[in-house]
């Protein structure tokens, strides 16, 4: 199945880098997403961030949990993060942590894309199975 919508970042808390020398800065930022479309709900992210003195040459890895209702389903879940831009060459998996589901979202099995459009808009396709 596949579920299409878009999402707003309503809070972006970055932490004072926790290591910070030889042009790599190793830092956490906390965000919260509320979710429109066929995903309904919020959800609050934490995630590791390394950057390096190439602007375009960065990582992060996060772990998100989601709380809302998938296609009239209601719960929650854990979708897991790994992202890299090689000079800006960039990876995204997105990846629903197994046996995360609560509710009625329980078996959720899953990954998710996400799109940030030329004028900053964020969207979303995750393709699933219960």
């Amino acid at each position: 199945m596949t579920a299409k919508g878009t999402f707003n970042i309503d809070n972006w808390t970055p932490q004072p880098p926790y290591d910070d020398r030889d042009g790599i800065q190793l830092g956490q930022v906390t965000l919260a997403k509320t979710f429109h479309g066929d995903l309904t709900g919020t959800s609050m992210v934490t995630m590791l961030v390394a950057g390096t003195e190439v602007e375009d040459s960065r990582s992060y890895v996060a772990i998100e949990r989601i709380d809302g209702t998938l296609d009239g389903r209601q719960g929650s879940f854990v979708v897991q993060h790994s992202a890299a831009s090689d000079r800006g060459k960039q990876s995204l998996t997105i990846s629903v942590v197994p046996d995360s589901g609560t509710g009625e979202l329980r078996g959720l099995r899953g990954t998710m894309d996400i799109d940030i459009a030329p004028d900053g808009s964020h969207s979303y396709t995750l393709e699933y199975s219960l």
